[in-house]
Protein backbone atom coordinates (compact mmCIF):
# COMPACT_ATOMS: atom_id res chain seq x y z
CA UNK A 1 0.00 0.00 0.00
CA UNK A 2 0.95 3.65 -0.94
CA UNK A 3 1.08 5.77 2.08
CA UNK A 4 1.66 9.28 2.30
CA UNK A 5 2.44 11.07 5.78
CA UNK A 6 3.13 14.89 6.48
CA UNK A 7 2.00 17.59 9.37
CA UNK A 8 2.97 20.70 10.46
CA UNK A 9 5.56 21.47 13.61
CA UNK A 10 3.07 20.42 16.09
CA UNK A 11 3.08 17.05 14.28
CA UNK A 12 6.64 17.08 13.35
CA UNK A 13 8.03 14.28 16.12
CA UNK A 14 5.13 12.02 15.73
CA UNK A 15 5.32 12.04 12.40
CA UNK A 16 8.53 10.59 12.12
CA UNK A 17 7.82 8.02 14.89
CA UNK A 18 4.78 7.42 12.43
CA UNK A 19 6.92 6.85 9.53
CA UNK A 20 9.08 4.41 11.73
CA UNK A 21 6.61 2.08 12.22
CA UNK A 22 5.06 2.21 8.37
CA UNK A 23 8.31 0.97 7.67
CA UNK A 24 8.69 -1.82 10.04
CA UNK A 25 5.16 -2.63 8.68
CA UNK A 26 6.65 -2.64 5.64
CA UNK A 27 4.22 -0.25 4.08
CA UNK A 28 5.84 1.94 0.73
CA UNK A 29 5.86 5.49 2.45
CA UNK A 30 6.16 9.03 1.11
CA UNK A 31 6.76 11.88 3.97
CA UNK A 32 5.83 14.66 2.27
CA UNK A 33 7.28 16.90 4.85
CA UNK A 34 7.72 19.67 7.15
CA UNK A 35 11.62 18.44 6.86
CA UNK A 36 12.49 20.39 10.56
CA UNK A 37 10.44 21.28 13.33
CA UNK A 38 10.12 24.94 12.07
CA UNK A 39 6.86 26.21 12.58
CA UNK A 40 4.58 25.68 9.66
CA UNK A 41 0.98 26.36 8.11
CA UNK A 42 -0.65 23.19 8.30
CA UNK A 43 -2.62 23.19 4.92
CA UNK A 44 0.71 23.92 2.85
CA UNK A 45 1.62 20.40 4.19
CA UNK A 46 -1.72 18.47 4.44
CA UNK A 47 -2.90 19.73 0.36
CA UNK A 48 0.24 17.71 -0.72
CA UNK A 49 -0.91 14.46 0.32
CA UNK A 50 -4.44 15.19 0.03
CA UNK A 51 -4.08 16.16 -3.94
CA UNK A 52 -1.49 13.18 -3.91
CA UNK A 53 -4.71 11.05 -3.06
CA UNK A 54 -6.97 12.80 -5.17
CA UNK A 55 -5.12 12.09 -8.04
CA UNK A 56 -4.67 8.35 -7.14
CA UNK A 57 -1.35 8.49 -6.11
CA UNK A 58 -1.55 7.20 -2.99
CA UNK A 59 -3.72 4.89 -1.55
CA UNK A 60 -3.95 6.49 2.14
CA UNK A 61 -2.98 9.19 3.58
CA UNK A 62 -1.85 9.69 7.49
CA UNK A 63 -2.32 13.81 8.82
CA UNK A 64 -1.13 15.41 12.04
CA UNK A 65 -1.08 18.35 13.77
CA UNK A 66 -2.13 19.64 17.46
CA UNK A 67 -5.65 18.60 17.02
CA UNK A 68 -6.09 16.73 13.70
CA UNK A 69 -8.68 19.35 12.65
CA UNK A 70 -7.56 21.41 10.24
CA UNK A 71 -5.78 18.80 8.41
CA UNK A 72 -9.19 17.05 8.03
CA UNK A 73 -10.85 20.30 6.90
CA UNK A 74 -7.93 21.16 4.07
CA UNK A 75 -7.77 17.58 3.07
CA UNK A 76 -11.40 17.25 2.54
CA UNK A 77 -11.58 19.50 -0.27
CA UNK A 78 -9.87 17.74 -2.62
CA UNK A 79 -12.00 15.61 -4.82
CA UNK A 80 -12.58 11.98 -3.98
CA UNK A 81 -10.36 12.68 -0.40
CA UNK A 82 -12.41 11.55 2.78
CA UNK A 83 -10.38 12.49 5.84
CA UNK A 84 -11.73 11.59 8.78
CA UNK A 85 -10.29 13.27 12.29
CA UNK A 86 -9.70 10.08 14.69
CA UNK A 87 -9.03 10.02 18.78
CA UNK A 88 -9.17 6.19 19.54
CA UNK A 89 -9.37 2.37 17.93
CA UNK A 90 -12.92 2.75 17.46
CA UNK A 91 -12.89 5.89 15.41
CA UNK A 92 -10.12 5.08 13.15
CA UNK A 93 -11.93 1.54 12.62
CA UNK A 94 -15.13 3.04 12.00
CA UNK A 95 -13.92 5.83 9.95
CA UNK A 96 -12.69 3.01 7.46
CA UNK A 97 -15.41 0.23 7.79
CA UNK A 98 -18.69 2.56 7.38
CA UNK A 99 -16.73 5.96 6.08
CA UNK A 100 -14.16 4.60 3.52
CA UNK A 101 -11.66 7.20 4.91
CA UNK A 102 -8.42 7.29 2.85
CA UNK A 103 -6.87 10.01 4.85
CA UNK A 104 -6.37 9.29 8.92
CA UNK A 105 -6.27 12.88 10.48
CA UNK A 106 -4.27 12.79 14.22
CA UNK A 107 -3.72 14.88 17.01
CA UNK A 108 -0.23 15.30 18.21
CA UNK A 109 -1.01 17.15 21.23
CA UNK A 110 -4.08 14.86 23.01
CA UNK A 111 -2.56 10.94 21.59
CA UNK A 112 -0.47 8.84 23.28
CA UNK A 113 2.22 6.28 21.06
CA UNK A 114 0.67 3.01 21.78
CA UNK A 115 -2.98 4.36 20.75
CA UNK A 116 -1.56 5.91 17.74
CA UNK A 117 0.28 2.65 16.54
CA UNK A 118 -2.42 1.25 17.28
CA UNK A 119 -5.13 3.12 15.35
CA UNK A 120 -2.78 3.49 12.33
CA UNK A 121 -2.48 -0.36 11.82
CA UNK A 122 -6.23 -0.30 12.53
CA UNK A 123 -6.88 2.21 10.04
CA UNK A 124 -4.87 0.42 7.43
CA UNK A 125 -5.75 -3.48 7.89
CA UNK A 126 -9.45 -2.88 8.21
CA UNK A 127 -11.60 -2.50 4.50
CA UNK A 128 -14.56 -0.63 4.12
CA UNK A 129 -17.97 -2.80 4.60
CA UNK A 130 -19.35 -1.96 1.69
CA UNK A 131 -23.46 -2.59 2.02
CA UNK A 132 -25.61 0.02 2.96
CA UNK A 133 -22.42 1.72 3.63
CA UNK A 134 -21.63 2.09 0.03
CA UNK A 135 -24.98 3.65 -0.69
CA UNK A 136 -24.42 6.69 1.87
CA UNK A 137 -20.47 7.23 0.40
CA UNK A 138 -22.10 7.31 -2.98
CA UNK A 139 -24.08 10.19 -1.79
CA UNK A 140 -21.18 11.64 -0.29
CA UNK A 141 -19.11 11.51 -4.14
CA UNK A 142 -22.60 13.01 -5.97
CA UNK A 143 -22.20 15.68 -3.71
CA UNK A 144 -19.07 16.17 -3.85
CA UNK A 145 -19.29 15.90 -8.37
CA UNK A 146 -21.81 18.69 -7.71
CA UNK A 147 -20.76 20.81 -5.24
CA UNK A 148 -21.76 24.39 -6.85
CA UNK A 149 -24.78 23.59 -8.80
CA UNK A 150 -25.72 21.51 -5.49
CA UNK A 151 -24.40 24.56 -3.21
CA UNK A 152 -26.60 27.08 -5.08
CA UNK A 153 -29.68 25.08 -5.49
CA UNK A 154 -29.54 24.18 -1.82
CA UNK A 155 -29.40 27.62 -0.47
CA UNK A 156 -32.30 28.28 -2.45
CA UNK A 157 -34.44 25.63 -0.98
CA UNK A 158 -33.69 27.11 2.63
CA UNK A 159 -36.66 28.74 4.43
CA UNK A 160 -36.44 30.73 6.90
CA UNK A 161 -38.27 29.38 10.23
Amino acid sequence: MKIGIASDHRGYALKGRIIALLRNLEQETYDFGPDTPESVDYPDFGSTVASAVSRGELDRGILICGTGMGMAIVANKFDGVLAAPCHDDITAEMARMHNDANVLCLSSDLLGDRLVNRMVEIFLKTDFEGGRHARRIAKIRQYEADARSTAESRSAEAQEV
